[in-house]
């Protein structure tokens, strides 16, 4: 009697319908890539303030025999064709308020960059999906032609407010009858769906190279933007291999990009003080908060010297520079969306996709909000429209993968701006260093230290005589609850189960095949 052995295929994302997108293509047949494109779709669509078609991002996907693609669909600079001396660029700040802290960001015409998302979806559907692309875009189709508010995206909505009454198709959607939406109401978007209902004809042709581009060109001309027609058809999706970490007997996938190099820098340092120092024994200690926080300062020290790229990280790690760092955390001792999904055929997909905070022009006729990637500080270290046309923007953003004897034992990934690469890497050093479970590590209590304000904002949850301690050092700020300003990492443990982080409405869903 032969025995049939159920295999698993598991989902995490930020949202429930975004998971149950992607669940429905495993189901029926979808590869892990399938199933990423039809998430990365409905995303746009149930988590339209944190991902857009007319956004950026980037995939890390690992096939079942272990070829390894760092797919780059994140935005150009703009203004091919433009002379910037002449230009007064569109472009003004708006202040976020999170519950515990409040960031800027610049929005507007000028704040725009190339859109990357429509064509790096497509792209990654083309080169390894199996499934034909009308059935992968049909759970976003659905979703577009009206789905209710859950909480998180409902907040979204509302911190995000005055970049949603910039324009009159921004109030139409989210202001129906002149009332905010609010949890629990119903979101249409027809020009959305209508967009997604043709796009396995036109494969997004109208809107880098039709009548799209030319509505897009002409919009930014006239409003002060940068984005040109040229910029839209010279766009291209690069194909990168991912940047490989070791990390005590583990090897971590990640973004060859800020990201992933501040990761790498991270891990890196925190193994190299642990060979001198030893090992911390106890999560949540003193001594680790300590530790922890000495490295993100230390971190973000080296960031604003340069070491912020895969070269860049290469030679530090090469140099005299690192006993420095060492001594240095020795004396101290004392917007974005994610899915993760690891097929039943050996597949994994990590995806992390971003609007920014948006920049409040749509696309014509398509319900899609373009980015305001342009206007994000940190993004562009030398400042604002420092750069030339078609430059890739680096990026925070780090779907990874954690390796161990060449076997994926986790796809892992996380919103949140400048608080990626310290969510990611605080979650990673729980399962590593202290053998904590996936979900203790997610849940757990994050810090991150804002050097820019010089304070080390804290959630709740670490015992009292250790903030004491900390205060002692540096000042704080304790948080009243878990909040998405400290990212969201949505994880998968392959044939295991999942993780999706609740501080951005985090669901996993497994599928039985």
């Amino acid at each position: 009697m032969t025995m049939h052995i159920k295999k698993k295929a598991i989902v995490a994302s930020g949202h429930e319908a975004v998971s149950r997108a992607a669940a429905l293509i495993l189901e029926v047949g979808g590869n892990a890539f399938d199933a990423v494109v039809a998430a990365g779709f409905a995303g746009t669509v149930a988590e339209q303030m944190l991902t857009s078609l007319g956004g950026g991002g980037f995939a890390l996907a690992r096939t079942a025999d272990h070829q390894e693609i760092f797919f780059d669909f994140f935005v150009d600079t703009p203004g091919f064709g433009l002379k910037y001396s002449q230009l007064e660029p569109h472009f003004f700040p708006i202040d976020v308020d999170f519950s515990g802290s409040t960031q800027e960001f610049n929005i507007g015409l000028g704040s725009v960059a190339v859109p990357g998302t429509l064509k790096g979806l497509l792209h990654i559907h083309e080169r390894l999906g199996r499934m034909p692309l009308h059935e992968v875009l049909k759970p976003a189709i659905e979703l577009a032609k009206g789905h209710e508010l859950n909480p998180v995206q409902a907040y979204f909505i509302k911190i995000l407010r005055p970049i949603l009454e910039v324009s009159a198709t921004g109030r139409a959607l989210y202001k129906p009858n002149g009332q905010l939406l609010q949890i629990g109401k119903t979101l249409v978007n027809s020009e959305l769906a209508d967009f997604l209902q043709h796009l396995h004809q036109d494969k997004g042709k109208d809107f880098y190279q039709g009548e799209l581009a030319t509505r897009m060109d002409q919009d930014m001309r006239n409003g002060g933007g940068l984005l040109t027609a040229q910029d839209l058809a010279t766009y291209k999706v690069i194909e990168r291999v991912p940047l490989r970490i070791p990390y005590h007997g583990y090897t971590l996938l990640t973004a060859p990009d800020f990201g992933g190099s501040l990761i790498g820098l991270s891990l890196f340092l925190q193994e190299k003080i642990g060979d001198i120092a030893g090992p911390v024994q106890e999560w949540g200690s003193p001594d680790h908060l300590f530790r922890t926080l000495g490295l993100m300062r230390e971190v973000e020290r080296l960031r604003k010297q340069g070491v912020n790229s895969q070269e860049t990280l290469t030679r530090y790690r090469q140099s005299q520079d690192v006993q420095t760092s060492v001594e240095h955390v020795r004396r101290f001792t004392r917007g974005t969306t994610h899915v993760s999904i690891a097929d039943s055929l050996g597949n994994i997909a990590s995806m992390t996709c971003s609007n920014g905070e948006g920049s409040g022009y749509f696309v014509p006729g398509t319900g899609i909000m373009l980015n305001n990637m342009m206007g994000e500080d940190d993004l562009h270290p030398d400042g604002f429209h420092a750069e030339p046309p078609g430059q890739r923007v680096g990026s925070m953003m780090s779907p990874s993968a954690l390796l161990h004897e060449n076997e994926v034992k986790l796809v892992l990934g996380s919103g949140g701006s400048k608080r990626i690469r310290i969510a990611l890497s605080q979650v990673l050093t729980q399962l590593v260093d202290f053998q904590r479970d996936l979900s203790e590590a997610v849940l757990a209590p994050r810090i991150y230290w804002d050097g820019d304000e010089e304070i080390l904002q804290i959630e709740p949850g670490f015992p009292a005589e250790v903030l004491q301690e900390l205060q002692k050092e540096v000042k704080i700020n304790v948080w009243q609850v878990p909040d998405l300003y400290f990212g969201g990492v949505h994880a998968v443990q392959p044939g295991i189960g999942g993780v999706g982080d609740p501080r951005r409405g985090g669901y996993v869903q497994v599928v039985e095949l």
